[in-house]
């Protein structure tokens, strides 16, 4: 059985593609939380939009060169009908020190799930920046319940370094959050 996610595109996003990609973040945003999907940002479930300052991120980042404070690349993977299927971004760490190392973020919409796509998004980026950077680590943080993220990135080679207790209090909850990285290359 094809896995339904060797039929979408994933390409770089550029500046144009920052609208519909916002558009895509709110309309995913419903899912978190909601109807036994877990939380996979760390936010209120029922927030109906992504907090500006995660939007300005972005819309700043992608013009920002690789190595210098606040770069962010993106990746879109596009169905047929040229929807956003879900997206995948790297960033890099806020400390000076930490040049060799990126933060991953991603997600899937709600139809593409369990269809190959997360590992798709996942291979890109790490051929990506085997290819065009000299970052040997991607680093990420998910919410501890979220079973399905965490058992994706697991599979892809993301090993667990930390599981932090009570790290996060949203809607007056507590929740720990992991930690994982990927080695990209040896030094």
């Amino acid at each position: 059985m094809m896995d339904g996610a060797a039929t979408l595109t994933i390409r770089p996003a550029g500046e144009a593609d920052l609208a519909p990609f916002f558009a895509y973040l709110d309309d995913h945003l419903r899912d978190n939380g909601a109807d036994g999907t877990p939380l996979f940002q760390p936010i209120a479930p029922g927030q109906p939009r992504l907090p500006a300052g995660l939007r300005i991120a972005f819309i700043k980042g992608i013009d920002i060169p690789i190595g210098q404070p606040g770069w962010r690349r993106l990746w879109l993977a596009i169905d047929a009908y040229g929807d956003i299927a879900g997206h995948l971004d790297l960033r890099g760490r806020p400390e000076p020190a930490a040049t060799h190392r990126a933060m991953l973020g991603m997600g899937v919409h709600r139809v593409w799930r369990r269809r190959g796509l997360g590992r798709r998004l996942l291979e890109t980026a790490a051929a990506w920046a085997r290819a065009e950077t000299d970052i040997e680590w991607i680093d990420l943080e998910v919410l501890s319940e979220n079973g399905p993220a965490i058992e994706l990135y697991a599979r892809a080679g993301f090993t667990t370094v930390a599981r932090v207790a009570d790290m996060l209090r949203i809607a007056g909850d507590s929740h720990d959050l992991s930690y994982m990285t990927f080695r990209l290359r040896q030094r």
